[in-house]
């Protein structure tokens, strides 16, 4: 059974950073392309970041250029989202993913390609 877990979220104040990991006990990750999306309550899945298989090719939302950097450690079977100055909008369940893209220089921004999911981390920015 292929499982995926985040961890990583919590409580933090607006402008401060959290460091969200995606591991899996039964599977390498850099076969994958890995995805990270959220759901705010209320609104749909949306995609934040995404990277390719040989961690050539990187996504990020829009409302995440500049702040969000996605990047993969295999030696720990690991991929992270560092999150900076982070806004009160950016509250959601989020969640990773893998699945195998048609190319392994590039990772989907839907949730279309994705075969494994985690159970979500929270994410909380408030004051």
């Amino acid at each position: 059974h292929v499982q995926l877990v985040e961890s990583g979220g919590g409580l933090v104040q607006p402008g401060g950073s959290l460091r969200l990991s995606c591991t899996a006990s039964e599977f390498a990750l850099d076969v994958y392309a890995i995805g990270w999306f959220r759901q705010a309550p209320g609104k749909g899945r949306e995609a934040v970041s995404c990277i390719s298989s040989n961690d050539i090719s990187t996504y990020y939302a829009d409302s995440a250029k500049g702040r969000f950097t996605i990047s993969r450690d295999s030696a720990e079977n690991t991929v992270y989202l560092q999150m900076n100055s982070l806004k009160p909008e950016d509250t959601a369940v989020y969640y990773c993913a893998a699945g195998f893209a048609y190319s392994e220089s590039y990772c989907g921004t839907t949730e279309h390609p994705y075969d494994y999911w985690g159970q979500g981390t929270q994410v909380t920015v408030s004051s």
